[in-house]
């Protein structure tokens, strides 16, 4: 595993974030479109983007009058989307906090509704930085609360190529993807129950991803 190169990805989303501030576009993802339609059904009020890149999902469920908290590593992302907030007067439904997911995620237990990351799974983390996330969002969701996220998976026509870093990792035009089979979906569900699972496709290229939402298990309380 190149540590060295993954410990990099940062500084490189750092500069494309900065030289292009609407390199994703204005419009929600396809994922967002999708989760609203979870959320307002689970009856979700306050939730946390992971992730959050510039901003267009957690402007989205702002809009849609779901109180937002959007997380990211990078200065230039949080300074795009403290930048919209102000624009479209939306600072009652998001706020935003410069944060390093591969920390223990600053929330207490059993405290948010759901978490919603669009390909940030897939990013450049390894498989023991994915448990340790997940657990860590298991661990602040309230019982039955809602885990949605995206990954690019193995059919993906980037798959394989590239640099390999390790593990399903590979770099291609600087960017490390992290990408998924539906046995590594698996493989995180500790504490979790899948109870949605498709594929879909996004962008031009177009990219090949799986669409996840997990719930949080309620514990069993003991007989005796």
């Amino acid at each position: 595993m190149d540590q060295k190169k993954l410990d990099q990805q940062s500084e490189h989303w750092e500069i494309n974030f900065s030289n292009k501030p609407e390199m994703f576009g204005i419009e929600p993802s396809i994922s967002a479109i999708k989760a609203l339609e979870i959320f307002k059904e689970k009856k979700i009020n306050n939730l946390i983007e992971l992730g959050a890149g510039l901003g267009r999902d957690s402007i989205f469920f702002a809009k849609n009058n779901i109180k937002t908290k959007a997380l990211d590593y990078s200065s230039s992302g949080i300074k795009m989307i403290n930048h919209k907030i102000r624009k479209s007067n939306l600072s009652n439904f998001i706020s935003t906090k410069l944060f390093d997911i591969r920390k223990a995620l600053p929330f207490e237990d059993n405290s948010i509704e759901a978490c919603y990351s669009h390909m940030l799974y897939c990013m450049a983390l390894t498989t023991n930085d994915l448990e340790k996330l997940n657990n860590e969002i298991q661990r602040i969701l309230k019982p039955g609360g809602i885990n949605i996220y995206t990954v690019r998976h193995t059919n993906d026509g980037d798959f394989k190529n590239g640099n390999h870093i390790g593990e399903d990792l590979y770099e291609n035009d600087g960017f490390i993807v992290h990408y998924f089979s539906k046995e590594k979906i698996t493989s995180l569900l500790n504490g979790f129950k899948n109870i949605y699972l498709e594929k879909f496709e996004e962008g031009a290229f177009p990219r090949k991803l799986f669409f996840v939402v997990n719930e949080k298990k309620s514990k069993i309380k003991n007989k005796n």
